[in-house]
């Protein structure tokens, strides 16, 4: 006998009728979407806080206005991962929010010709200077040249040898815009013309962020694996954590959306120590770094971007030694040393270190959950791996049990039944759930799959009896972090 589900056993009317079942057929791969959260400007064409998606860099900046904070995060993430699809969640200035500013004040007279290298926001504004030029002609040719650069994230305006610089978007985020002179030093030919003398007031004064009630309540139901997040304010960061959190957010039982933010802080080891063991948060990985041109924000969407394009390849490969695509390393004085990262890590503050190229690579990219409910240490979501090796495989069990079991009747086990009697039992249940994971640990997600086998429970409820029950005591795969040799040499 075989089971249709629509076509009727009383049917009459001559001749073929075909009922597709596609119960069978599911091997679906997980696609992986990116949300960018950030500030757009008066020029840009989005609409506050109604996500959009966003196939290249020309549409981010029609989108959000050239040199905005959400156009430079998109060209950042861009440059790491020019593959997934990634979606824009656009935010206003907030109306009571202040601009920052910074000054550059030239004082003297150059002796010599040159090139004076200024560096905003980590990108290289490169001004010719000429012996004897007045201070005043080199302020507004600088101004000048800023101006004609529209994709920096400041504008610029000169008055007797002062260029004033005024942050795009209002808010903390103007703060992040470093300023900064020869960063590449002299080996790269970068020095201020003999005689000239330049004073710089770095970047400060802007405050109150975006309120993001509004902007994430528009994301409803839509799901973002990667969501790029340019705040590290408290009030903007329990926001995200209140969006992802495990009882009524996107990790619920009830939602089962997922997900996870990327975001970096500026500080020193002291003030990212402090700033770290005040948060506690599994869905939320935070770069920590100090004295790097680079925007926190611009860093942020790179961290971001550099985990995705891995990530999405396989959630449990661990991301140390991935290079970043964007950031700028800091001068080798101001990196952190071995004693400090480890520092870093045990306090929820993501860690990188730099090569002799300068390339800053990821070195342990970990959440900021650090105790559970009682307030001891906890280590269980540490890993940034860990949270996503548990959506996947939650989706993909999601996967088997809608697909197989959509409509299916439910019977004890040691019923006996035909094989098309569209009926399942938990025994039948369990043996699908035991092949799904050896299908898992063949593909290398999880391990030990004897030991799941002799713990899985799958049961009727006791009181629901159209209700299974199970118990999935699966061991994720781990990563390969410490390599520690003793080397017992011996002289003869």
């Amino acid at each position: 006998m075989v089971a249709f589900k629509q076509i009727p056993q009383n049917l009459r009317v001559p001749l073929f009728y075909a009922e597709v079942d596609n119960s069978k057929a599911n091997s679906a791969q997980q696609t992986m979407r990116t949300l960018i959260v950030g500030q757009i400007t008066s020029s840009g064409a989005a609409t506050a806080n109604l996500p959009v998606i966003c196939p290249s860099l020309g549409e981010a900046q029609s989108l959000a206005g050239l040199g905005s904070q959400l156009a430079l995060m998109y060209e950042a993430y861009r440059a790491a991962d020019s593959f997934g699809e990634v979606w824009l969640l656009p935010l206003a200035d907030d109306a009571g929010a202040t601009a920052a500013t910074g000054t550059i004040t030239f004082t003297g007279a150059p002796t010599a010709n040159g090139t004076l290298s200024l560096y905003v926001g980590g990108v290289l504004v490169a001004q010719p200077v000429v012996s004897g030029q007045a201070v005043a002609a080199i302020a507004t040719a600088l101004a000048a040249t800023i101006t004609a650069l529209p994709s920096l994230p400041v504008t610029a305006t000169a008055n007797t040898g002062v260029v004033t610089l005024t942050a795009k978007n209002k808010g903390p985020c103007g703060n992040e815009v470093d300023l900064r002179l020869n960063y590449r030093g002299s080996p790269s030919g970068e020095a201020t013309p003999a005689g000239l003398t330049v004073a710089i007031s770095a970047m400060a004064g802007g405050a109150t962020p975006p309120t993001l009630t509004s902007g994430f309540a528009a994301l409803a139901d839509e799901p973002y694996d990667f969501i790029v997040f340019p705040y590290t304010d408290a009030t903007s960061l329990d926001a995200l954590k209140t969006l992802l959190n495990d009882s009524t957010g996107r990790w619920s039982w009830a939602r089962q959306i997922y997900g996870h933010g990327f975001a970096a802080h500026r500080g020193t080891i002291g003030a990212l120590t402090t700033f770290g063991v005040s948060r506690n948060d599994q869905h939320v990985s935070i770069l920590g770094f100090y004295d790097s041109p680079t925007p926190a924000w611009i860093v942020a969407a790179d961290f971001a971007g550099t985990s995705a394009v891995s990530l999405r390849a396989d959630p449990g490969t661990p991301l140390q030694t991935l290079a970043l695509t964007t950031m700028l390393a800091p001068p080798i004085a101001s990196r952190f040393d071995l004693s400090s990262r480890n520092t870093l890590l045990w306090d929820g503050i993501s860690t990188f270190n730099v090569g002799a190229d300068g390339t800053c690579r990821l070195e342990n990219v970990i959440t900021t959950y650090q105790k559970n409910g009682f307030g001891a240490a906890d280590d269980s979501y540490l890993e940034i791996e860990t949270m996503f090796l548990l959506a996947y495989v939650l989706r993909e069990l999601k996967s088997v049990v809608t697909s197989k079991y959509a409509r299916v009747k439910l019977a004890a086990d040691g019923t006996r039944f035909g094989p098309a009697a569209n009926v399942v039992t938990p025994a039948i249940i369990k043996a699908d759930l035991i092949a799904k994971y050896r299908e898992l640990e063949y593909a290398g997600y999880v391990q030990n799959g004897d030991a799941f086998k002799a713990g899985l429970v799958v049961e009727k409820n006791r009181t629901n009896p159209n209700r299974v029950d199970v118990l999935w005591p699966g061991v994720l795969i781990n990563q390969l972090r410490i390599f520690a040799l003793l080397a017992q040499f011996r002289l003869s």
